[in-house]
């Protein structure tokens, strides 16, 4: 039997292999691992549908598959006997069955009352800009129960393939026209801005070039889109944290007796799940098409994490719902998940609310870009001992810098200053019955 790369979820029908784990003449156990693949930001093993014997391997580390692609090959242990050969004792092999009549090619569906373009709006819709197109089984079946012709789809994945998320961009196009007046899109389209074409570097000196992994490739997609899309602005602030890094290292050890290490971002966690609660516009998503805000009435908290590999954010559930403790143990797991890529998908997805913490790096002040279809992101830098006027009298302080981006287009300047500020104010109330295991 052709092992095949099984359907990877929604959105996800092409990935990198990371690693192959058998090799030819292995014998493997149903749901044992055979590969190991890189879908965005995750890596997922690829577990044997059937225990067997590996006549081939089809793939290699580097190796790009789409859902559908061969990886292997198995003799299965439960095959049924080879043809020529005698039956095995007890099992009769049973006639074949007839080849099915033809059945003529299914034609897709049309719907009665197709969206109403003007003649602009319509030629951009039925451009051809993929006359070839290549997609894997997956996209190919959603887009015949939509109808979609695959010539009008351009194709984001590797050799232009087109994935289920063009599929999705190609339909919200549709929306967006069919939502807009006829007069703002006559307006023809400007011509699609080419890749720069950089100078020979090779000229002045030795170079290396490297290509993009998927994890960088995604990494690069989904900021271009935040930065591109969204009118962020920054809030700046600082917060004393000497109290807080007193009772940090007196109560450290109680912590670690319960196998937690509790950190600064221990704190962080709490304190902006707090302030979440008191600013619940923190944590919504904007929904253009529907013309609606989505306000989440959970808090997950996004915490990015720097990896050899890239940025990676898995996501804290509940935080709001967890004390001190838990939420140390969480940030430990999380983390070490992350820097071993042992994270899933499940575990980077329904994040509400990113936090970037530079403090442990050494960084200070920053933009950071918002973690999209989220309303906001808050970077942290490293506190520093400063000068600070406390009731007159100038006296050293440990001080953290503080930024929040968040989305012009759901919150202003007004409502981005009071939730600095009760953060600020959540953060210097923490008390020690409050960190106290």
């Amino acid at each position: 039997m052709d092992v095949k790369l099984p359907n990877l979820g929604e959105g996800t029908d092409s990935g990198t292999v990371v690693s192959v784990l058998v090799k030819e003449g292995a014998s493997v156990k149903k749901g044992q691992n055979v590969i190991e693949l890189e879908t965005g930001k995750a890596v997922a093993p690829i577990p044997s549908p059937s225990a067997g014997v590996v006549k081939g391997v089809k793939v290699r580390e580097g190796d790009k598959l789409s859902v559908g692609q061969v990886i292997l090959v198995l003799e299965s242990a439960d095959a049924e006997p080879s043809a020529g050969r005698p039956a095995a004792a007890g099992i009769t092999k049973a006639p074949a069955k007839p080849p099915p009549a033809p059945v003529a090619p299914r034609q897709p569906a049309r719907s009665a009352a197709p969206p109403t373009f003007d003649g602009g709006q319509a030629d951009a819709v039925e451009e051809i800009v993929n006359p070839a197109p290549v997609a894997g089984p997956y996209a190919r079946k959603i887009a015949h129960e939509l109808a979609i012709d695959l010539q009008h789809v351009a194709g984001s994945g590797p050799s232009g393939q087109v994935t289920v998320a063009d599929l999705r961009d190609y339909i919200a196009r549709l929306r967006a026209l069919a939502h807009r007046p006829a007069a703002a899109a006559a307006a023809p389209a400007g011509p699609a801005k080419a890749a720069a074409v950089l100078p020979d570097f090779a000229a002045y000196g030795p170079i290396v070039k490297r290509p993009l992994t998927p994890l960088r490739r995604t990494i690069a997609e989904r900021m271009v889109d935040s930065a591109t899309t969204l009118p962020a602005v920054t809030q700046f602030d600082e917060v004393d944290v000497t109290h807080l890094n007193d009772l940090r290292k007196r109560h450290a050890p109680a912590y670690e007796a319960k196998g937690a290490r509790l950190t600064m971002t221990s704190f962080v966690l709490k304190a902006v799940a707090a302030t979440l609660r008191k600013h619940p516009l923190f944590n919504t998503s904007l929904d253009e098409a529907a013309g609606e805000i989505v306000f989440k009435e959970y808090i997950h908290l996004g915490l990015a994490v720097d990896t050899e590999a890239g940025l990676l954010v898995p996501v804290i559930r509940d935080a709001d719902k967890k004390d001190l403790v838990q939420l140390s143990k969480d940030i430990q797991e999380a983390a070490a998940k992350a820097r071993d890529r042992k994270l899933s998908l499940a575990d980077m997805q329904g994040g509400t609310f990113t936090i970037s913490n530079q403090g442990g790096i050494g960084g200070a002040h920053f933009t950071p870009i918002i973690n999209k279809p989220e309303a906001a992101i808050l970077g942290l830098g490293r506190s520093v001992l400063k000068p600070v006027v406390r009731d007159g009298q100038i006296v050293p302080r440990l001080m953290m810098p503080v930024a929040l981006t968040y989305d012009h287009r759901l919150i202003d300047g007004g409502a981005a200053a009071r939730f600095t500020v009760d953060l600020v104010a959540a953060f210097e109330s923490l008390a020690e019955a409050d960190i106290k295991p």
